[in-house]
């Protein structure tokens, strides 16, 4: 049940600042865009008024921290019917859209001004998961909404469907200004009930499995350093090694060259580290990775002084197994990302390496 808000001031005497009868809605599309903090989780929005399949557009649509979408649709003075139809109807399509479609509504918003990955990475502080709109919500903005809205959707959301409303209602004190927020359904009962998402089928990822892109550069970065001395490594920019820093020691790798395919399985044996403070094992003693002599990569990068980080960092592992790149293993329907690091889920992909590259991995 949606309850009345009444706010005080208590910098002096007690003074009730009471709610004020603009229409609010008229406004809450333009101050959400403005700063998406004002709703209850962290989302970056990747498009406004979107253009749907069947003609309608979707007022904001965004992503949060695990790439699920988020339609955000203004009640505005619609019937309870016009209303719900309109969101489940939304809920329709995107369920649909795939990675590259959401990369292009993006693309379209900002106008190719910004890229996706790097905006996302800027927001979230991590770079974006392998697979994206595995999940979505639906959630009604409103000042206020009837009885039969709130009756219908508290209905669906009991039937496991992702959608709710939150409420904005707006107080004036003087020259001052306040937004309340609230949820018709509580995002932590909601929660606890599993009934925040809607989830698409999926893999689950194990817990244990990661996919590592190791990018060879002609004399930067080598594959046969990194099969000898036992490492994975990225850089030249946060990009790419951002991801590389997620990398869990323990965790197990399956390590892909861009193009070629699968190269090698191994544990992640150390928590990343510069290139020039790495260590890497040599004869069951750790020495310095970049006091090694025979080593093929520099594994510098060059670039403008603006105080970007352009380090090589690198993650010290011990091999299972490791093949030349003129070995690579790559069947059609692998996983292939291009985040330097990401979870892998593919169960294909770690069977046929296991299988094929590192018998008895399992």
């Amino acid at each position: 049940m949606h309850l009345e808000i009444g706010l005080w001031r208590i910098d002096r005497a007690p003074v009730k600042v009471h709610s004020t009868s603009i229409s609010l809605e008229s406004t809450l599309e333009e101050l959400i865009e403005q700063d998406p903090t004002i709703l209850s989780e962290p989302v970056m929005l990747i498009g406004r008024q979107v253009p749907t399949a069947f003609g309608k557009l979707i007022d904001l649509l965004g992503i949060d921290s695990e790439g699920n979408l988020q339609v955000l649709e203004l009640k505005r003075d619609r019937t309870p019917r016009e209303v719900v139809a309109q969101i489940l109807d939304y809920g329709s399509w995107i369920e649909g859209l795939t990675g590259e479609d959401i990369r292009q509504i993006f693309s379209n918003y900002r106008q190719g001004k910004d890229d996706f990955d790097q905006s996302f990475a800027d927001r979230f502080g991590q770079a974006p998961p392998d697979e994206l709109n595995i999940e979505h919500k639906l959630t009604v903005v409103a000042g206020e909404i009837d009885p039969a809205t709130e009756r219908i959707i508290t209905y669906l959301s009991r039937y496991n469907l992702p959608i709710n409303v939150v409420f904005f209602r707006h107080f004036a004190d003087g020259d001052r200004s306040y937004l309340a927020r609230s949820w018709l359904i509580e995002e932590v009962a909601a929660a606890s009930s599993g009934r925040t998402s809607l989830k698409r089928s999926g893999q689950p990822w194990n817990g244990q499995d990661w996919f590592v892109s190791f990018g060879e550069e002609t004399g930067g970065r080598s594959w046969e350093d990194a099969r000898t001395f036992g490492f994975v490594s990225a850089g030249g920019c946060e990009w790419y090694s951002r991801t590389l820093k997620l990398l869990p020691v323990g965790g197990r790798i399956f390590v892909n060259t861009p193009k070629s395919g699968y190269v090698g399985v191994g544990t992640v044996a150390a928590e990343v580290a510069p290139f020039s403070e790495s260590q890497v094992e040599v004869s069951g003693l750790l020495q310095h990775l970049s006091g090694q002599s025979g080593l093929q990569g520099n594994y510098k990068h060059d670039g403008p002084e603006d105080g970007k980080d352009r380090l090589e960092y690198v993650v010290r592992v011990t091999w299972k197994t490791t093949v030349p790149r003129d070995q690579a293993l790559w069947v059609t329907g692998m996983f292939a990302n291009q985040n330097s690091a990401c979870k892998l889920r593919s169960r294909f992909t770690i069977d046929q390496v296991s299988e094929r590259l590192a018998p008895g991995g399992e």
